[in-house]
């Protein structure tokens, strides 16, 4: 039945294929403004003004440049484009001390804990929910706090480790600094938006939401898109690594469950403890105590379950090649690396690359997942190649100049 269904999205994908680059509000949206002007009727010595064009003719528009905007953080040095670069996928490739592995905050000290996610495909992340088998799925952020976009846009700019702002009414002010922005708004929500400090940071957060729901966010035209047997398109190692991709059961974890889309967008949404070690590099920059332990999903604020400490999401397998380093801790600086760590997490003597020395013990041991889809899968190395080939071809065609 997996066959079945892996086979279904690897071959008929291209009839589905939805192909969009940027939109042509993200391109074009954005007119030149107008000041006041004034006109003096011929009959009576009235003063009528013009109506001011708007500078952002979208709401898409206005959160592109919410998006970008340095000045809604607390020394105006941070964007969540900072940390969500769309020139590489969506992620910090800042080196920040630590080869990118996590991120720096406003002050240029503060240092995070986790690896900033590519927002590639993040808007078919369905809100955070438990199932019918009592597993919990989607949600945004590693631990699934944010239900969507719109409360995930909301969170860095609070966080005392990223954009720093002290609270919601600092944010809006910022926002009001900028008279295209208030026009704007009142244009796209509400007259009375700022009447409200709550509904102005709501209506910010949408914006950015919708700009971040953009096609050109989720182009679905990777190499695996594009492939039939008809056209060919994959290379005879891509196909083999496809192959193991569905032998070794990667499928369990990296095949959709069921979504509004047929394209595959190559993760269930679940949680697993992947027995992923502490990035030591890290910690000791980042000033975590010696007894600081990152619960993952037991952290959300909601789940009080000790079966789920250690968890982290499941993330797409989509331009993941290109959005390294990898695990929610950026532990392992290569693709590669996380492919042999899935092979030989559990064998005697298996060394980490990276380290050259034997594999680190789990952050979190307890719930660690232990079963035939990791910890000696008994793959070559020319396999782990062909696994590492296929998860290449999953790159959008707009990100492949960054293949390493």
């Amino acid at each position: 039945m997996v066959f079945s269904k892996i086979s279904t999205f690897f071959f008929f994908i291209s009839f589905a294929l939805f192909l969009s680059g940027c939109s042509s509000e993200e391109n074009s949206s954005v007119i030149p403004s107008q000041k006041v002007d004034t006109n003096i009727s011929q009959d009576t010595n009235e003063t009528i003004p013009k109506p001011v064009e708007l500078v952002f003719a979208s709401k898409i528009a206005l959160g592109k440049a919410l998006f970008h905007d340095r000045s809604l953080s607390l020394t105006r040095k941070q964007s969540c484009a900072s940390c969500h670069d769309p020139l590489h996928a969506f992620i910090d490739n800042n080196d920040n001390g630590v080869n990118s592995a996590v991120s720096l905050g406003d002050d240029g000290l503060s240092l995070g804990d986790r690896n900033a996610p590519t927002l590639t495909y993040a808007a078919y992340i369905p809100s955070f929910f438990l199932d019918k088998n009592n597993t919990y799925v989607g949600g945004q952020f590693f631990d699934g706090r944010a239900s969507d976009l719109e409360q995930q846009a909301k969170a860095p700019f609070l966080n005392n480790l990223e954009m720093q702002m002290p609270n919601i009414v600092s944010v809006v002010q910022r926002v009001k600094e900028n008279q295209d922005y208030v026009l704007a708004m009142k244009k796209f929500f509400d007259v009375n938006i700022f009447d409200e400090d709550e509904l102005a940071f709501s209506a910010v957060a949408n914006a950015i939401a919708e700009f971040e729901r953009l096609p050109s966010f989720a182009s679905f035209d990777s190499k695996v898109d594009l492939y039939t047997p008809e056209n060919e398109g994959l290379s005879a190692q891509e196909l083999q690594g496809q192959d193991l991709f569905v032998k070794l059961d990667c499928v369990s974890c990296h095949l959709d469950l069921e979504t509004d889309i047929s394209r595959p967008l190559f993760t269930n949404f679940e949680y697993e403890n992947l027995g992923v070690p502490i990035n030591q590099e890290v910690r000791a920059l980042n000033k975590k105590s010696n007894v600081f332990i990152d619960h993952g999903l037991l952290d959300n604020p909601n789940i009080t379950d000790p079966l789920q400490d250690g968890r982290f999401k499941v993330p797409t397998l989509r331009n993941i090649a290109v959005t390294g380093p990898y695990m929610h801790n950026g532990v392992f600086k290569e693709l590669k690396t996380v492919i042999h760590f899935y092979n030989t997490r559990d064998v005697e003597g298996a060394i980490n690359p990276e380290t050259q020395a034997p594999w680190a013990k789990a952050e979190v041991n307890t719930t660690m997942l232990r079963d035939l889809r990791i910890g000696s899968l008994d793959m070559t190395n020319s396999e782990e190649d062909a696994l590492v080939a296929y998860l290449r071809a999953l790159t959008d065609e707009r990100y492949t100049n960054l293949l390493p």
